[in-house]
């Protein structure tokens, strides 16, 4: 059907599956708050073509950075005018700036056969007491590094004997414990469309256990695990499952221990899910669903005729209806939603990873582009 490879699955083994989780489109949609006035829109666009890729936002103890993992394998930490951005940790010593630093190209399509050798942090974070900085890699899994910076220390790589393929967010317990996202047992960053196209459901939620320096499954059979935020005080946590547009619960103690709960159903694909000072959660949304999506989602058997089309996925995305653009919303413990921004004309941003409420401003990450973008809040 597409000798020329020129359709997203290219030739290669195509396994879509019915996706049942997913909230109806119309139910959603009806529901969802719209910010009419565009107000991220408003936003400031910060440090541009100096950040490649900036997922996950942090700052450390003393309030320096933001800290930020970018898409030419480095964790960089943002110094001041004065100085700029440095190179704070490396995820490997395979990095070298000849091989890795690509600048402004390595959000395209030619980094990513670099990606498995230079690492790709993603999610960050720091312990409060100890000033060290955990990291989340896709290739390289879990791992920390000092406040000091330098070259990690790989952590956790390998779960039940087998690899960690898509490290992905995390997030520190009191306790030392470390729960974090592996989000596809089949497909690595590079191939993660792969995995919203089919939408298999082979992601897992796993802990590291410092003490015992071991890993363990938590929870299996995710669609896309990718955010994940304790809660303050630390009874459950919020992931969100991006290829079923949701936001879910586990709890970790009380009479609910181990128990799975839906809090959410967002209008598009959610990042990762961070917590302000009042015990509240920024989840990022790329959005928005289409009806065409929905069919998709349902009749695995469309899905296999239309992707393999001998069409660019762009176009096969117009043709769903599909303008991505970002929201973010801020929601209670209960689910309830109290506040959406959106950039429905992707002024400052057209996919987004992360919402840090910090310094009175939100900090906003993307995957996908070449700066951070900043809107006085609240």
């Amino acid at each position: 059907m597409d000798p020329f490879k020129m359709g997203p699955i290219g030739g290669r083994e195509f396994r879509p599956v019915e996706q049942n989780n997913i909230a109806p489109y119309k139910q959603v949609m009806e529901n969802w708050p719209r910010d009419n006035q565009s107000r991220l829109g408003l936003g400031k666009l910060e440090f541009r073509d100096e950040v490649f890729g900036p997922e996950s936002l942090e700052f450390d103890h003393l309030g320096r950075g933001p800290y930020s993992g970018l898409a030419d394998g480095r964790i960089v930490r943002w110094m001041g005018k004065d100085e700029g951005w440095e190179t704070f940790a490396l995820v490997t010593t395979n990095w070298s700036e000849q091989h890795c630093a690509k600048g402004k190209d390595s959000t395209t399509k030619k980094q990513w056969k670099l990606e498995k050798k230079c690492g790709r942090p993603l999610g960050l974070r720091f312990d409060k007491e100890s000033g060290d900085l955990y990291i989340a890699d896709a290739y390289y899994g879990l791992l920390v590094v000092g406040p000091e910076g330098g070259i990690a220390t790989p952590l956790a790589t390998h779960v039940e004997g087998k690899p960690i393929l898509f490290a992905n967010d995390l997030d520190i317990h009191s306790n030392g414990s470390i729960f974090f996202t592996d989000t596809s047992k089949r497909y690595n960053r590079v191939d993660h469309f792969f995995i919203l196209l089919e939408g298999e459901s082979t992601g897992r939620l796993l802990r590291y256990d410092p003490p015992t320096k071991t890993t363990h499954v938590v929870l299996d059979g995710l669609a896309f695990p990718n955010g994940v935020q304790l809660s303050r005080d630390q009874k459950f946590l919020l992931y969100t499952e991006t290829t079923n547009c949701r936001l879910m619960r586990y709890w970790l103690e009380g009479p609910k221990g181990g128990v799975v709960e839906h809090v959410a159903d967002l209008p598009g694909f959610p990042d990762n899910v961070r917590i302000n000072e009042k015990g509240e959660f920024w989840v990022a949304i790329d959005c928005c669903r289409t009806p065409a999506q929905e069919i998709l989602a349902h009749y695995p058997w469309v899905r296999s005729i239309y992707f393999r089309l001998p069409i660019p996925m762009s176009i096969l995305a117009r043709l769903m209806g599909m303008k991505m653009y970002t929201v973010i919303s801020l929601f209670n413990e209960k689910g309830e939603i109290l506040e959406v921004l959106e950039d429905r004309e992707g002024v400052v941003m057209k996919l987004v990873s992360e919402v840090r409420e910090a310094q009175g401003k939100l900090w906003i990450g993307t995957v996908a582009h070449n700066h951070i973008a900043t809107l006085p809040y609240p």
